[in-house]
């Protein structure tokens, strides 16, 4: 394992060192300790109604929380994203796999009426999570390497999209119709930050639009789950009994919330209280400014991500670039679809709140994504510090009688001409 870890992190004494983001930390960190604070509220009545002890559900949190924060999140962090890329085909391969096995008797768990599930034991795990990040790391690997064909062809952005595509099949054969979803918008959104022509994509988008609404449609629950979406009190004791639920918790709540465990929702009337309805006990125990405080840390997280994105890409970090505005934006949507379902905004999708629903692999996947995004700003911040040297270094090597015609690869970074963000076929 050092072995692995110790080429990859030797720098120079003088050559540029990096950082980690203080602000991405600051959420993480913020994100995570209020997620344990608000796990322990919503799921002590529960844990006790099922006879299991009442810190069962928080000290399981906390359990894949250390796994995923010290051990996950830091593997991630020593990896260089250049290793990930090399291997990011056999990661799909193998998430391709993990995928599969969750229809194998005896190794797949069906849950609630779904197979997403592997049984590990102690445990189950929850491949899509892990697809969440390969995919990410797929397409980020697939725009460093064919960006050109990816800004001036049509079919340069098919191969990524179909990728996508097998993996949202796979998904909803289990059924899940919201992770497919949510995968196929980020692969979308990373192919436009990406350079991507917005007609191509457009183009290849087309054909889902029915697919969707087949697929909406096909199903008894799904049809439910739109109809109560449309109008929760027409059946407040059955199909739109949730969302009731959720929203009574909402209004309850008014500015500044009952108070910190004095949610009356969370006793078996608000059900996943603990998972996807969390941000509803938020609601009613802290308020909208509780709410608010949410929003305001995944805001942070997100918008900084975004931000280091470009970044990386105006210093020449394609790679990091991409994956730091991917995992942004698969954090960032899936935190807005939770949101939404639980303000009655969306249809119930069975998406929990990143960092802050109680959860296994869910808590430990999202860790080590975190890492990754971390990693991706060390090597901004890395790449930035090297401009900065060299711009510093500049005049030195003119003096030297540096010639202007010199292979790009020989010219220090700052005397090669600044790479513009790509966005959409618009340069920034």
């Amino acid at each position: 394992m050092m072995a692995l870890f110790a080429p990859s992190q030797a720098i120079r004494r003088n050559g540029p060192r990096g950082r980690h983001d203080p602000w991405l930390l600051l959420a993480i960190i913020g994100l995570a300790a209020f997620g344990i604070v608000m796990v322990a509220s919503s799921s002590i009545a529960v844990a006790d109604g099922h006879h299991i002890g009442e810190f069962y559900y928080l000290e399981r949190h906390l359990t894949f929380l250390a796994l995923g924060g010290a051990i996950g999140l830091w593997i991630a962090l020593r990896v260089e994203l250049d290793t990930l890329e090399r291997r990011s085909g056999w990661l799909m391969l193998f998430t391709f796999a993990l995928l599969l096995l969750v229809f194998v008797p005896h190794i797949g768990m069906r849950i609630n009426g779904a197979r997403r599930w592997i049984n590990l034991g102690i445990s189950g795990f929850q491949p899509v999570e892990l697809a969440k990040l390969t995919v990410v790391l797929y397409v980020a690997s697939y725009l460093v390497r064919h960006r050109d064909s990816v800004e001036t062809k049509f079919l340069g952005a098919v191969k990524p999209v179909a990728v996508a595509g097998f993996t949202a099949v796979l998904l909803l054969a289990q059924p899940d119709f919201g992770s497919a979803a949510l995968i196929g918008v980020v692969t979308i959104g990373m192919l436009w930050l990406g350079g991507a022509r917005m007609r191509n994509l457009v183009i290849m988008a087309l054909p889902l639009v029915p697919l969707g609404a087949w697929l909406a449609l096909s199903t008894d629950y799904r049809v439910k789950r739109l109809t109560s979406f449309l109008d929760p009190w027409k059946d407040p004791f059955d199909n739109g009994f949730q969302l009731t639920q959720a929203l009574i918790a909402v209004g309850r709540g008014k500015w500044f919330g009952v108070g910190l465990g004095g949610s009356v929702q969370k006793l078996f009337y608000l059900p996943e209280a603990h998972t996807d309805f969390i941000l509803a006990v938020i609601a009613e125990e802290l308020g909208f400014v509780g709410v608010l405080f949410v929003l305001a840390l995944f805001a942070l997280l997100v918008g900084r991500g975004l931000q280091l994105g470009l970044r990386g890409v105006e210093v020449g970090q394609h790679r990091a670039g991409y994956v730091a505005s991917g995992i942004s934006l698969m954090i960032g949507l899936q935190a807005l679809v939770s949101v939404g379902v639980n303000l009655g905004v969306l249809p119930t999708k069975g998406l929990t709140l990143p960092l802050i629903s109680s959860g296994g692999s869910s808590t430990l996947m999202t860790c080590i994504m975190l890492g990754v995004l971390l990693r991706a700003a060390f090597e901004i911040h890395r790449a930035e510090d090297a401009r900065r040297m060299a711009t510093r270094r500049a005049p030195a090597a003119v003096a030297d009688d540096v010639r202007i015609d010199k292979p790009s690869a020989e010219l220090p970074l700052a005397a090669r001409s600044r790479f513009e963000p790509n966005l959409g076929g618009l340069r920034g």
